[in-house]
């Protein structure tokens, strides 16, 4: 261990000299456990394990001024031999007194002990700390001193200086393997979204920026580019000439469409490109000088290659879609179309080079009169309680007979009306014809079902409130069922919908329980009357115990909660039985009956039971599903 001493007067170093100089082992070692314990705190027991068996072998430095112990730090620092301890004289004429010799010393070597040692300062203890801090790191003994007391010192803190240099160095290795995890993990991200052979991101990187673009309110343009003739490259001057025209093709692509643009690369010879754009010619030029980068003659591993390239181009519009698959489904089809005419040109995307697209449009233009010509219907599915199997309301289905299509289906042309503004001209259309309905039953319930868009209506509560006021009809007999996908996007204002639909009276339904993305946080936050379990867990019942358990459990929480339960898609005399059994408040299915016109809807209601019918012969009826009943 290396002890710096600092004093002016002769005398003072031969005292040293004496403490320092032979093994004081003996009566010395008792007082030193006691010394260091009282210094740090310590417990018997970790300060006799941290101390030796004999005092430390001390190695010296004698100074009689401040600047040549100074002198001596600075040396000890760069031959590494640093100092544990320094005793410091605080009155040293002439030069630099003990205040100030510690102050340069600490400026130093922040990690030494200082100990002060003085008969008489000009100082106080505040005074030294302040200069030479931290506190904990300055120690003092008054002249005259006791060996015992000096070599007890000397000894505690240069056990500490070295138990301080090991924790430094431990801390020191774990920040550089925090370093080294942040830097593997900086580069495990890098590849995980980058192409090994180009560097340009991936289609995982890809979707995702196509995904951020889409919600946006901006303009912007995708294209799809493929090289033409590439296997030929492969095939005559083998794969490695191929990778290298690849990582030629995506550098152009990129020096062209520069920070602004993405540059991806799909697989294989496939390249998918980001950009902004002003408008849809914009687009094409911009594509069209890229086909023509494309297309010119390289020189690739002394080899000339003539390059050629189709591209596909679809333009987005701020609003026009929420489904990045979408639009690279559109840019891959137009891709298709451009090679399909011969290749080396660019096509842009348009609805006749979809069939799909192009039936959804007639569906939705057949959908729009459909209101006016009295093609939708209304049909009525009942809602029967538990006990008595009382009828005690009923949910109202959307049915279209189209002159050109026939029946099409709800799961159809909702989804259609859901992407247009047309999803709120026909809710309103259920809405005044479900209470029209609802007025000729003695006093059942009906229940609507509300997609999301519809549920993200400006102004929906004081929509749907005023179309049933005005009707005259108690707001307690209409029931609003919406999904968790319709309150999931936005919390906040979902909770603060319903508590307004709750306050006016109207009942509120979680249709399709169990199948949504947070259901036990959705039941805590909003205000619900009735939890419906969705028909594939009924279904399930009989087949999987997991699906039984998921019923049961349902039921459980809805009659904790005080919420009714129902369980929709029941098709069979067990499946009755056992959520009867289970405790189930409601049930609705096509065992008990199927969706009916309103005039038989009147006459169930009037009614009252469904017992005359609840055993009736289902063995020919189809399966309903979710949207039919």
């Amino acid at each position: 261990m290396r002890i710096l001493i600092v004093d002016d007067e002769p005398a003072m170093h031969q005292s040293y000299r004496q403490v320092f100089g032979g093994n004081r082992a003996g009566a010395g070692d008792a007082a030193l456990g006691a010394m260091a314990a009282e210094l740090f705190g310590d417990d018997d027991n970790a300060t006799a394990s941290a101390m030796p068996d004999a005092p430390a072998d001390f190695d010296c430095d004698y100074h009689m001024q401040g600047l040549d112990a100074v002198a001596a730090v600075q040396d000890s620092i760069e031959t590494g031999e640093r100092f544990s301890v320094a005793f410091i004289d605080v009155r040293m004429p002439p030069g630099i007194d003990g205040k100030e010799t510690a102050k340069r010393i600490r400026a130093l070597d922040p990690d030494i002990n200082l100990v002060i040692v003085t008969g008489y300062s000009d100082f106080s203890p505040l005074d030294i700390s302040r200069a030479a801090g931290p506190a904990d790191k300055i120690f003092y003994i008054a002249k005259p001193f006791q060996a015992e007391e000096v070599i007890q010192t000397a000894t505690a803190l240069s056990h500490r200086w070295e138990a301080d240099a090991q924790l430094k160095g431990a801390i020191t290795l774990l920040e550089e393997q925090k370093l080294e995890l942040a830097a593997n993990e900086s580069r495990a991200v890098h590849i995980a979204n980058h192409d090994s052979l180009t560097d340009a991101p991936n289609r995982l990187a890809f979707l995702r920026a196509l995904g951020m673009a889409v919600k946006s309110d901006q303009l912007f343009a995708m294209a799809m580019i493929d090289l033409d003739r590439f296997k030929l490259v492969n095939d005559t001057l083998g794969h490695l000439v191929g990778d290298e025209l690849i990582r030629i093709v995506c550098e152009i692509l990129q020096d062209q469409f520069g920070e602004e643009g993405m540059v991806a690369r799909l697989g294989g010879d496939e390249f998918a490109i980001l950009f902004p754009i002003s408008g849809e010619d914009d687009a094409v030029m911009q594509s069209e000088r890229a086909l023509k980068s494309c297309s010119a003659s390289f020189k690739v591993m002394g080899h000339s290659v003539q390059g050629g390239a189709s591209i596909g181009l679809v333009v987005v519009e701020p609003g026009s879609t929420g489904d990045p698959i979408d639009v690279m489904r559109r840019a891959d089809l137009a891709l298709n179309e451009a090679k399909r005419q011969g290749r080396g040109i660019v096509r842009l995307f348009d609805d006749s080079m979809d069939e799909s697209i192009q039936f959804r449009r007639q569906i939705e233009n057949g959908l729009s009169g459909a209101i006016q010509k009295g093609e939708l219907k209304l049909v009525f599915q009942p809602i029967v309680a538990r006990e008595g199997l009382a009828i005690t309301g009923f949910e109202a289905l959307i049915r279209w007979c189209s002159p050109e299509y026939g029946m099409v289906s709800p799961g159809l042309f909702i989804p259609i009306a859901e992407e247009s503004n047309l999803i709120h001209e026909l809710g309103d259309w259920v809405i005044d014809e479900a209470v029209r309905t609802l007025k000729t039953w003695p006093g059942q319930y009906v229940s609507v079902n509300f997609s999301p868009r519809q549920f993200r209506r400006h102004n929906f509560v004081g929509h749907v409130v005023e179309r049933v006021t005005n009707a005259g009809v108690d707001p307690q007999r209409f029931q609003i069922e919406i999904t968790e996908t319709a309150i999931f996007d936005n919390v906040e204002r979902a909770a603060e919908t319903l508590f307004k639909l709750r306050q006016m009276g109207f009942r509120i339904a979680l249709d399709d329980f169990g199948t949504g993305y947070s259901s036990l946080y959705n039941i805590r936050r909003f205000a619900l009357d009735c939890l419906k379990i969705d028909r594939s867990f009924v279904d399930g019942m009989g087949k999987e115990r997991e699906s039984a358990a998921i019923v049961h459990s349902i039921i459980h929480l809805g009659r904790a909660l005080g919420m009714e339960v129902v369980a929709e898609g029941v098709e069979t005399e067990a499946q009755l039985q056992a959520l009867r059994v289970a405790g189930c408040s409601h049930l609705q299915g096509y065992y008990l009956a199927r969706p009916m016109p309103a005039e038989d809807a009147l006459a169930l209601a009037q009614r009252g039971s469904m017992v005359d019918t609840s055993t009736q012969d289902l063995d020919e009826q189809e399966p309903g599903n979710g949207t039919n009943g």
